[in-house]
């Protein structure tokens, strides 16, 4: 009996994420599901994603099972066991014999027929709540209980207490919610006539919920008037404001550039982006006649400095959006933070220096940690005396203004800063920091 193509193609990309720091979302959207049926599609998606979210807790069941620890086993052997018990302890709907037979399977696919026997002993003692976890009462309890690095959790108890802390790790474990953005009316009228489900979005006005529907199958999608954007995003793009001539200087995959093209349609938008396929890829998703793109290094651009509006938003660790990218948990350490922030600040320093006097740029990123964040803006700003931050409230309170945001943006504030928080926001993490160039005389 050989494994399910679902189960193949999730071993398989489990695999290649542990051995070549792959990311699960894109090649869950790859040529790899491409032969599989949409029940399939489905079934793999949710072990990959589920045991990704779910990994110290199955690691620390495999221990209790096995009486061994995870370090000594084959990485084969051990994702065919995250698979198995993760498919046990959360999908009520699979039998157990059958999740058993199908990992075995795995395992000997692997060539891994030594440990037919072991995989097979540790997964038939495996029940549905048979591997309880301590009650959560500090950081490293919380991390075990909702499946999180102890190192993560110990910062975010340190920055933003043990509640809100909390709050984040269940919220990176549910699934999140599909969001778009439309352009007009007319554009969710075409969704809803093509039989897309939509409710209201929770802090932008143009930001919409999909309860069910095919939102890619549309016209309104084919045409870049909607596209999925996390709210927080939406929000991120909307600080840029409103300008002649706009920057983007890290622009793929594009959700921000459209959003300021939307509300630039006379601009000249130029966006800019390192790598020349994530570049082609933006030039193909971007419709907007307004917008052109360059490959370049923003820290390099071969433009002369003279914009109304830039939008520095930063390669960055993705802490803020690990309900969308779990790897993230397993992939990032202290050290890569000290590295992000080395290279934020060269960027920033650049974004700056394309900014005319009295225009504006905005610096952000979907990360959680400080150092990524308000140690960034504050180290460049300090550095230079014609820019200064502009408390993000200002920027709020005029999107409010023109019916761009709904609600109380008071709790999106932290500081000067626009600071949203997995759990506590319904959306991804977002920093985002509005600074301005002044005449240096003033």
């Amino acid at each position: 009996m050989a494994a399910s193509p679902a189960r193949i193609a999730a071993y398989d990309i489990l695999l290649r994420v542990e051995r070549e720091g792959a990311y699960a979302n894109e090649l869950l959207h790859s040529a790899l599901l491409n032969k599989l049926s949409a029940a399939d599609r489905g079934l793999c998606t949710e072990i990959v994603m589920g045991v990704l979210r779910w990994r110290a807790r199955l690691d620390y069941a495999t221990e209790q099972l096995a009486s061994r620890a995870v370090e000594r086993l084959d990485l084969e052997v051990l994702i065919a066991l995250r698979m198995g018990l993760y498919q046990i302890q959360w999908l009520e709907r699979v039998p157990a014999r059958a999740v058993v037979n199908e990992s075995v399977e795995l395992v000997k696919r692997a060539r891994k027929r030594s440990a037919v026997a072991f995989a097979n002993a540790v997964l038939r003692k495996a029940k549905p709540g048979s591997v309880e976890v301590p009650p959560a009462h500090d950081a490293a309890s919380l991390a075990l209980e909702w499946s999180h690095s102890e190192w993560l959790v110990e910062r975010w108890v340190r920055e933003y207490g043990f509640d809100v802390a909390r709050a984040i790790c269940e919220f990176d474990q549910r699934v999140p919610e599909t969001v778009v953005r439309v352009a007009d009316d007319a554009a969710e009228r075409e969704l809803i006539e093509s039989g897309v489900s939509l409710t209201r979005g929770r802090l932008v006005s143009r930001a919409r919920i999909v309860e069910r529907g095919e939102v890619e199958k549309t016209r309104a999608f084919r045409e870049s008037r909607v596209h999925f954007q996390d709210e927080g995003s939406q929000l991120v793009a909307l600080l840029v404001g409103r300008g002649q001539r706009v920057l983007d200087c890290c622009a793929a995959p594009g959700g921000k550039t459209m959003v300021m093209a939307e509300r630039n349609p006379e601009a000249e938008i130029l966006a800019a982006e390192l790598h020349e396929h994530r570049a082609r890829l933006l030039s193909q998703r971007v419709h907007a006649k307004n917008v052109s793109v360059m490959t370049a290094d923003v820290r390099d651009l071969p433009v002369s400095a003279d914009y109304d509006r830039v939008l520095a938003d930063v390669p960055c660790s993705g802490t803020g959006t690990l309900a969308r990218n779990p790897e993230i948990k397993w992939k990032l350490n202290a050290r890569d933070l000290d590295e992000l922030h080395g290279k934020q600040v060269q960027i920033l320093r650049s974004a700056l220096r394309q900014v005319r006097v009295g225009g504006r740029a905005v610096y952000s990123t979907c990360s959680l940690e400080r150092e990524e964040c308000e140690s960034v803006v504050e180290e460049v700003i300090s550095e230079q005396n014609e820019f200064r931050t502009v408390p993000v409230q200002e920027q709020l309170g005029a999107l409010q203004a023109e019916g761009e945001i709904i609600g109380n943006f008071g709790m999106l504030v932290r500081g000067d800063y626009l600071r949203t928080i997995p759990g506590i926001h319904h959306c991804d993490g977002f920093f985002a920091a509005v600074i301005e160039r002044r005449n240096q005389q003033t």
